[in-house]
């Protein structure tokens, strides 16, 4: 088992308010401020979710996460940042993808890459065949690898199709999100299967929704994975939801476990060397 694992950080998400929880970061300089105290703490590769500094809504404009880019990588060159192609609240092709768009030292290291169309408790997530392939043509073109988002079995087999299509690449990075409530359930049975689904030349990392993110996180470090950890997900500390988390505390947390099982971060170079990213922040 390599002592080493990915820390996928992923501060805001789409979901949570301020109404929710007082800790997720949704103004672009506080999302910078836990990223770089995330970096700090380990973080190597960053999931960003913009929003609309007015009323805090998610965002598809390139400005702001280009704002949230130039703030990171002020400080902190070689961690690997990616941006979200969400279609959940703009389902246009030019809407999604705008992100990617981003030039010099504000061009994304990766964008999100849904394999899928999936049901969430309140919402649908659209992602039909033909965005799929133009968003991971998009990303193949413009030398973006995909963080490709697994919800299921069908998205991965989905993953060996666009393998067979030329349009992704190795080494392909997997995100496997397991307790949605329409999706794969957060079971050891369910993520095994998962990961011997994954195609050759395969990294992955390990999130569950809501409570079941801990357990998942767990069984990623155990069964020598990296994980995907924040409050996008999650945005409670303990199981009976009587404590609110921040991100540092739930980063810490999962340290602390694989710090007692003899893993620890990969540094932020590392991570760039293995998934193979060319572009070294100027």
């Amino acid at each position: 088992m390599d002592k080493h694992f990915i820390l996928n950080f992923t501060p805001t998400g789409m979901i949570p308010t301020k109404q929710m929880t007082p800790h997720v970061p949704v103004q672009p300089a506080e999302i910078i401020t836990e990223i770089c105290q995330a970096a700090e703490l380990g973080a190597n590769i960053i999931h960003i979710h913009a929003r609309d500094p007015d009323d805090a809504t998610p965002s598809c404009n390139k400005a702001i996460y280009g704002e949230i880019i130039a703030g990171v990588r002020a400080r902190y060159k070689d961690l690997v940042l990616g941006v979200s192609t969400s279609g959940r609240n703009y389902p246009g092709f030019e809407q999604r993808s705008a992100c990617l768009e981003l030039e010099g030292d504000l061009k994304p290291d990766m964008g999100s890459l849904t394999l899928s169309s999936l049901n969430f408790n309140k919402q649908a997530s659209i992602n039909s065949p033909e965005m799929i392939q133009s968003l991971a043509k998009k990303m193949l073109d413009r030398g973006i690898k995909p963080e490709l988002e697994a919800f299921d079995l069908g998205m991965i087999n989905y993953a060996h199709y666009l393998i067979h299509k030329g349009l992704i690449k190795p080494p392909y990075y997997f995100n496997l999100i397991l307790g949605n409530i329409a999706c794969a359930q957060a079971n050891l049975l369910s993520l095994g299967l998962m990961i011997k689904e994954l195609p050759p030349d395969s990294i992955w990392s390990a999130g569950g929704i809501g409570d079941w993110q801990l357990k998942m996180n767990a069984l990623a470090i155990v069964d020598g994975g990296g994980v995907r950890i924040g409050l996008e997900d999650n945005i409670y500390f303990d199981a009976d939801r009587t404590r609110l988390a921040t991100n540092a505390e739930l980063i810490q947390r999962i340290k602390s476990i694989a710090s007692s099982m003899g893993r620890e971060p990969y540094s932020h170079k590392q991570v760039r060397e293995l998934l193979q990213l060319d572009r070294a922040a100027a």
